[in-house]
C-alpha cells in the first residue's frame, strides 16, 4: 500500500481530512480492532493459539514474516519464471498446478516439509502410488504384463482404451505388438516389450503415455469452463489401472511399505485409508484373481507390522482401512460389499476401522436412497458381533439444497465420525452447529477440490469459513498420484493453506495437524467412548491421549528447529 506523501498530507490537512492520529479515529480503529479480535474467539484454532509456548509463538511469528517476504519477491511477476512468458499472472495461492514448481523452491516449502502433520484422515489407496517408482517395479517384476480392450493404434485408443496391468507366463505373447491392427484384445504383453515398443520416445514415452492416463493433466485441472462432471470421468478411469498395476502381491507388498517410508518422511505417522475393493487382487505367481480380499489385507496388515518393528519406521504409529463401496452401485452389489467388510472385520478386526461410500455425489446414489441398506448394515454388524463405524464422504459438491448436498444431513443423522471433504457445509449454519456439537471432524482436502473443480484455487476454497465458526478441521491429500501432488505426503496441502489464508499461518496449520491425531481412528471405540476420547485429549488415559503428547512433542521440536534456522541472529558484543 503507498504511504502517503508530505504533500499530500498537508493537502488533506487543508481539506479537513482527520489524521490517522486522531483521538476519535484512533478510537474507531481501538473499537474495530476489538471487533476483529471478538470474531477470532470462534475459530476452531482458538485454544490452540492461546495454549502455544513462547518458542512456538516465536516460530509462528518467524514464519510470518517469511511469507510476507515471498508475496513480496517469489510471488511477483519480477521473479524470473516461465509464468511470465505465458502472460500468466502470479499470485500467492494461484491455482496449484500453475504453483507446484515455485511452491517447491520457496522457504515456506522447507518449513511445511518439515512440520509434524500428525495423521492422514483422508485418502484413496490406489492413488498413492509412487508412479515412477511402481513402474519401476513393473518393469523387474517378473511376469508382469499390459492387455488392452483394443489396439493402441489410434489417439482415441491411446485416450480412452481399458487398459490395464496384469500377470501371466502361460498367456503372455511378446510377439504381438499392442500398437498394431494385428493385436487382439486383452493379450496380454509382457510389459518390457511393450514399453521398448512405444511408437513415440520408446520406454519414456510409454512412461509419459501412463501418466497421462493416471493423473489429471495441467491442462485438464486448469478447463474450468468444463465443469465436474468431465473431470470426474478422467478422474474415475484412473483408479483401475493404477489398481492393476500395485495389486499384485510382489509389488503390492513394497508398495504399502514405501507408502509408509514416505508418509514418515513427510511428518505424517498415522493413516486411514480408503478402497473400492473394486479392482481385483493377485497373489505372487498366480495368473487367476484371489476369490476374495483376505490376502490383500493380511499382505497389507503384515507390511504396516514390519516397518513399525524396523529401525526407519520405529515412529510411525500405523494404518488402519475404512471399507469403502461405490455409491453408484445397486442394492444388490451394495450389499454383497457391505456383507464382505463385515467379512474382513471379523478376520481383521485391527485394520477395518470403519466404512464409507466412495464416487462422484453429484452421479452416484444419495444417502437418503441408500438408507435402507445403511440401517440393514447396522442391523448386521449387531448381528456378527462387531461395530463398524460410518466415516462418510458428504458435501463434495457446488449445490445448495440438492439430494446431493444434503448428504450432509444424512451423514450426521446417521452418526458419521467424520465428513470426508464437507465442501457444502458453510452453507448450512444449523449443521455447522450440529457438526461442533457433536465432535464431528471435517476431512478437508483443499488440493482435491481445486483440481475437480469445486474451486478455483485455494483462494476460493470454504474451509476458512468452516474454521472461523469453530469447526474442527483436518488437512488431507485425497489421491495425490492422480490429482498432481505426485507423492504420498502432505505437504503440498499444508502449503496451500498456508500460503492461501492470512488467518492461518503456522498455529493454524498446527492446530489442524494436532485434530487429525485427535480424531484419528487408532483403535476401536464404542460411540460414547469416541466422543469422551476427543474431548479428554491428552488428558485422557488410551492410545490417543499417548499419541497427542508424542505429537506436541514433535511440534515443539520443529517449533525450536524454525526459530534456530530461520530466526534473526543474536548481536554478539565483540570481546574487548
Amino acid at each position: 500500500m503507498a504511504q502517503p506523501t508530505a504533500n499530500d498530507e498537508e493537502w488533506a490537512q487543508a481539506e479537513g481530512v482527520p489524521s490517522l492520529a486522531d483521538p476519535f479515529i484512533q478510537k474507531y480503529l481501538t473499537g474495530r480492532d476489538a471487533l476483529v479480535e471478538q470474531e477470532k474467539r470462534q475459530r476452531s484454532d482458538r485454544m490452540f493459539r492461546i495454549n502455544l509456548s513462547p518458542t512456538a509463538s516465536e516460530a509462528c511469528a518467524i514464519v510470518d514474516q517469511i511469507r510476507f517476504e515471498e508475496q513480496q519477491t517469489l510471488w511477483t511477476k519480477e521473479f524470473e519464471d516461465s509464468l511470465v512468458s505465458q502472460h500468466v499472472d502470479v499470485f500467492p495461492g494461484m491455482m496449484f498446478s500453475l504453483a507446484k514448481e515455485r511452491m517447491e523452491r520457496s522457504k515456506l516449502w522447507k518449513i511445511v516439509k518439515r512440520m509434524p502433520k500428525g495423521a492422514l484422515l483422508h485418502c484413496h489407496l490406489e492413488a498413492m502410488v509412487d508412479l515412477d517408482w511402481a513402474l519401476g517395479e513393473a518393469f523387474t517384476t517378473d511376469g508382469v504384463c499390459l492387455g488392452s480392450s483394443e489396439p493402441l493404434n489410434s489417439s482415441q485408443a491411446l485416450l480412452k482404451a481399458n487398459v490395464s496391468f496384469t500377470y501371466s507366463k502361460t498367456k503372455a505373447n511378446a510377439d504381438v505388438s499392442i500398437w498394431s491392427d494385428q493385436y487382439v484384445s486383452n493379450t496380454p504383453v509382457p510389459i518390457n516389450a511393450v514399453a521398448d515398443s512405444f511408437p513415440d520416445g520408446g520406454r519414456k514415452g510409454f512412461i509419459e503415455w501412463i501418466r497421462s492416463r493416471v493423473t489429471i493433466t495441467a491442462k485438464e485441472h486448469l478447463a474450468h469452463h468444463e465443469g465436474p462432471n468431465e473431470v470426474w470421468r478422467k478422474f474415475m478411469s484412473c483408479f483401475p489401472i493404477l489398481g492393476s498395476l500395485i495389486y499384485y502381491e510382489p509389488i503390492y507388498r513394497k508398495f504399502v511399505r514405501k507408502m509408509c517410508k514416505q508418509l514418515l518422511d513427510d511428518g505424517v505417522y498415522y493413516v486411514d485409508m480408503r478402497s473400492a475393493f473394486y479392482t481385483p487382487y493377485r497373489s505372487a505367481g498366480q495368473e487367476d484373481f484371489d476369490a476374495d480380499y483376505i490376502n490383500m489385507l493380511d499382505h497389507m496388515e503384515d507390511e504396516i507390522d514390519q516397518f513399525k518393528s524396523s529401525e526407519e519406521g520405529k515412529e510411525f504409529w500405523g494404518g488402519r482401512m475404512i471399507w469403502t463401496t461405490i455409491r453408484a452401485f445397486d442394492k444388490r452389489r451394495v450389499i454383497e460389499s457391505m456383507k464382505q467388510c463385515i467379512e474382513m472385520k471379523l478376520e481383521f478386526p485391527d485394520l477395518i476401522a470403519g466404512y464409507d461410500l466412495v464416487g462422484q455425489e453429484d452421479r452416484g446414489r444419495s444417502l437418503a436412497d441408500l438408507a435402507p441398506e445403511l440401517f440393514w448394515f447396522r442391523k448386521a454388524c449387531a448381528q456378527s458381533g462387531v461395530d463398524i463405524p460410518f466415516f462418510f464422504h458428504a458435501g463434495e459438491t457446488l449445490g445448495d439444497g440438492d439430494s446431493v448436498d444434503e448428504n450432509l444431513f444424512d451423514a450426521i443423522l446417521l452418526g458419521t465420525r467424520r465428513i470426508g471433504h464437507g465442501f457444502s457445509l458453510y452453507k448450512h449454519p444449523l449443521l455447522v452447529d450440529m457438526v461442533k456439537e457433536k465432535k464431528i471432524l471435517v476431512e478437508s482436502c483443499p488440493v482435491s477440490n481445486e483440481v475437480l473443480r469445486l474451486c478455483s484455487s485455494i483462494m476460493s476454497h470454504p474451509l476458512p469459513a468452516l474454521l472461523a465458526r469453530g469447526v474442527p478441521c483436518s488437512l488431507c491429500n485425497d489421491d495425490p498420484t492422480i490429482l498432481g501432488q505426485d507423492v504420498s505426503g502432505m505437504s503440498h496441502d499444508f502449503w496451500q493453506a498456508l500460503q492461501g489464508w492470512e488467518n492461518l499461518g503456522l498455529a493454524g496449520l498446527g492446530s489442524l495437524a494436532e485434530n487429525s491425531v485427535r480424531w484419528a481412528s487408532l483403535e476401536d471405540y464404542s460411540s460414547k467412548e469416541w466422543v469422551q476420547d476427543i474431548k479428554d485429549g491428552t488428558m485422557g488415559k488410551g492410545i490417543r491421549a499417548q499419541r497427542l503428547k508424542e505429537w506436541i512433542s514433535k511440534w515443539e521440536k520443529f517449533c525450536a528447529w524454525v526459530v534456530e534456522e530461520y530466526g534473526p541472529d543474536e548481536n554478539v558484543e565483540p570481546e574487548e
